[in-house]
């Protein structure tokens, strides 16, 4: 029986997603989405809490920075235009909010194509006063990822500058030294092995390729070891939050690495 419900709040939170995809340039309400899934406002928003591990809010921001990364490198529409045609009245919010959550401005993210600059990877330390955390990530069913990136952030979703992240060439062992203590969630994602030239090839061409997994919230203390913190990688679902770093690097690093093997 709780999985029969599980299903169905599974596929009322899968309406919903649908539903913000379909109206990302409208101006819409909690209690619309609450609608669109048949619930109250209040069970909807627990229910798509617990489904996608974020509130509505923030997966619907995060879809129409998804789209908005999309815009600026296949279209040649104006970042004003682009800023209304993803949900935004005003381009100055949207500017902060697409540099706060992809690292750079829109304008710079279009000139550069959608690679942003690196983000520093950790290192190991012999330091064993430091807090670190580690585990294993372990292979999609069925398939062979290639480059894996994995961060730890402040919440759920892939966005911003993680405070400590690391990049695998295979599935593994790992360990991210000199973590800060607080609450974290463990983020990572790859690209189908053979597959990242597809990354920034069409639209939606990146998520169509994209393993990812998560874990958390992970609580560190000070000089502490956090262990088994272990990832599955599978390929991205409706029901996941969009990765809104710059998927696009982790090519350039896959296809360099390619090229000097």
């Amino acid at each position: 029986m709780g999985v029969v419900v599980e299903d169905v709040i599974e596929r009322a939170v899968g309406r919903v997603i649908d539903f913000m995809h379909e109206n990302l340039g409208e101006q819409f309400t909690i209690d619309d989405m609450a609608r669109t899934a048949m619930y109250s406002k209040f069970h909807f928003s627990r229910a798509f809490q617990r489904v996608t591990g974020v509130s509505p809010g923030r997966f619907l921001a995060a879809i129409r920075l998804q789209e908005a990364k999309r815009l600026l490198v296949c279209t040649s529409l104006a970042v004003t235009d682009i800023s209304h045609r993803v949900g935004y009245t005003s381009v100055g919010t949207f500017s902060s909010r697409f540099r706060s959550s992809v690292g750079v401005s829109p304008t710079t993210y279009r000139q550069l194509g959608g690679l942003t600059p690196p983000i520093p990877l950790a290192r190991r330390s012999s330091d064993l006063r430091t807090s670190t955390v580690q585990g294993e990530i372990y292979a999609p069913l069925g398939g062979a990822p290639g480059i894996i990136f994995l961060g730890l952030f402040p919440d759920r979703i892939p966005q911003g500058e993680p405070v400590r992240c690391s990049m695998l060439h295979r599935p593994g062992p790992y360990v991210l030294t000199n973590v800060p203590p607080g609450t974290w969630h463990l983020l990572a994602h790859s690209v189908a092995l053979g597959r990242e030239s597809m990354l920034g090839g069409g639209p939606f061409a990146q998520d169509q390729e994209l393993n990812v997994a998560a874990f958390g919230p992970v609580s560190v203390r000070a000089g502490a070891q956090v262990k088994d913190v272990d990832l599955s990688l599978r390929p991205i679902g409706t029901l996941d939050p969009p990765v809104l770093l710059a998927l696009p690097y982790i090519r350039t690093v896959a296809l360099d690495a390619g090229a000097a093997s």
